[in-house]
């Protein structure tokens, strides 16, 4: 690691002392890509600060409309939406715009934002831009925990914000987890600290942010479709350890998040941190005889640990990535100076979210799981990891990625696969290549019906949710064709979902629906 003292990004005088909530916002103009979630708090925000802006999407829907006319609404901003209000960059009072602060799913080759990087207008996410008014007269200024990884965000951001709380802290997960972060900002709490969930995509347009101490999880191939390659995702991602201040911590299972610690730039004094699943060397977290324990954040570390819970305290089934994610927890709370007790009692207190290995039911020795939060393969493996003798339901969007590791490693676990997913063609592919033997079921391309998917304009409602609950009850009704007691039907797409459905928690809850009638239609019947 080399250190640094966090500055501001280099750009025009104006844009570069925008450092605090109380800086010069005035009149400043900005175009905000996206009237989503993100765009829409960034929107909000700066209207409060006394910003022009306009905003633009593709959308036309209800919803659109409806965030457009609030906008209006609460200040003075303009509102375009449609196809031809993302093709160009708008003006602002007959001048080109002064920043442009962009929702994180926007590519960098979008029209909008491509013109800003040929124009040199600065480009900020909305996390950049959280992290530039974080600070404001009167309040507290929270403290950054930042996390990201291809899989176990949303995981460990629920620990970490569990363990905080345990400890007497006020603290929120916020980010790429649903709260954007701008509004927690604007909360009337003054919270100690934010366990923020960052995705590659905000991270991508993040460029000051010094957290306290700051994790990537793992690596896999994702969004590769995004990014362009795989390379530029890592490089993303690897974001995440810039400017750090304390800690830099890493997955010692993975040499990749190592190497992103060693290139960070960090704050002199920035310790790196790793975390493992086994026996820890010195400045590691790991396991030891069922327990979790530190030997990083203690003076003696060179020869005793400190014990900090027990793996059993994370439920009846602690598949390792769930270990690992509250190791990773863990260490991040440790370095901010987190005691060993809260730590156990934030695991204890956290509740998993739905679609996260959520056992749905057991009827007639079949174990049926809800694990559709894994949206890649990496995630899907994980999953798949954790039990013998699947009925594996999978397939989607596949975001460019590639299934012949996840198919190789786990194939001797597979009883059967059933397909989903508008063309899950290169799953079925990898399935024919390394698991010749294990019979799949689902539609091959083109025999299923065209569905439109979500993110297009006019498609902010996805697809039809009778199609939906179709394609997931004919799936389930296969699944249960082809399982036996002592087996698992297991949702774990390995894809995302847009395609069929509108998001993985309406994948999920589908899937639920679907195997509750089930069991309840058998029971009916006296069907063993």
């Amino acid at each position: 690691m080399t250190s640094q003292i966090p500055a501001p990004l280099a750009t025009s005088p104006r844009i570069r002392d925008l450092v605090s909530w109380d800086s010069d916002w005035a009149g400043l103009r900005v175009v905000v890509t996206g009237i989503g979630v993100s765009g829409f708090a960034a929107a909000d925000t700066l209207i409060e600060l006394g910003a022009r802006v306009v905003v633009v999407d593709a959308a036309t829907g209800p919803k659109a409309q409806a965030q457009a006319d609030t906008l209006r609404i609460v200040g003075a901003a303009e509102v375009l939406l449609g196809e031809e209000a993302v093709a160009t960059m708008p003006r602002i009072d007959g001048a080109k715009p002064d920043l442009v602060v962009t929702s994180p799913g926007w590519r960098p080759d979008q029209a909008v934002l491509a013109a800003a990087a040929r124009a040199h207008i600065p480009v900020w996410g909305d996390v950049e831009l959280a992290w530039r008014v974080r600070e404001r007269k009167g309040r507290k200024t929270a403290d950054w925990l930042t996390i990201t990884g291809t899989n176990g965000k949303t995981t460990t951001v629920g620990l970490t914000e569990a363990m905080l709380q345990a400890a007497g802290l006020k603290a929120i997960a916020v980010g790429n987890v649903g709260t954007p972060i701008l509004d927690a900002l604007r909360d009337p709490v003054d919270y100690d600290v934010f366990a923020v969930e960052l995705s590659s995509f905000q991270l991508h347009w993040s460029h000051s942010v010094s957290p306290v101490a700051s994790v990537c999880l793992n690596v896999a191939e994702d969004h590769v479709d995004w990014h362009g390659s795989y390379t530029s995702y890592l490089a993303d991602k690897a974001k995440v350890y810039e400017r750090t201040q304390k800690a830099c911590i890493y997955n010692a299972e993975q040499i990749e998040t190592e190497r992103m610690v060693e290139d960070a730039d960090v704050v002199e004094g920035c310790r790196a941190v790793a975390f493992t699943t086994v026996t820890p060397a010195v400045s590691m977290l790991g396991v030891v005889e069922g327990l979790l324990v530190d030997r990083a954040f203690i003076a003696e570390r060179k020869d005793s640990a400190a014990e900090l819970a027990s793996v059993s305290d994370l439920g009846p089934v602690a598949p390792r990535h769930m270990v690992a994610n509250a190791l990773a927890a863990a260490a991040l709370v440790r370095a901010y100076g987190v005691e060993p007790a809260a730590v156990r009692k934030g695991l204890l207190n956290y509740l998993p979210g739905d679609h996260r290995i959520q056992l749905v039911a057991s009827h007639n020795g079949i174990l049926w799981v809800n694990d559709s939060k894994a949206t890649n393969p990496h995630a899907a493996a994980a999953s798949l990891s954790a039990f013998e003798n699947v009925v594996w339901i999978a397939g989607g969007l596949s975001k460019g990625v590639n299934y012949d590791a996840v198919v190789q490693e786990h194939a001797r676990r597979l009883k059967a696969v059933v397909l989903i997913g508008a063309d899950s063609s290169d799953l079925r592919s990898a399935l024919r290549r390394h698991a010749p033997d294990v019979p799949v079921i689902g539609e091959e391309k083109g025999e299923t019906e065209d569905v439109q998917i979500a993110g297009t304009a006019d498609a902010e409602a996805g697809p039809s949710p009778i199609f939906s609950e179709t394609v997931m009850a004919r799936a389930v009704a296969s699944a249960a064709q082809l399982a036996a007691s002592g087996d698992t039907v297991l949702l774990a797409p390995a894809a995302a979902s847009m395609d069929q459905f509108s998001s993985y928690a309406h994948r999920g809850d589908t899937f639920i629906e679907a195997v509750r009638e089930l069991v309840e239609g058998q029971a009916q019947t006296g069907e063993e």
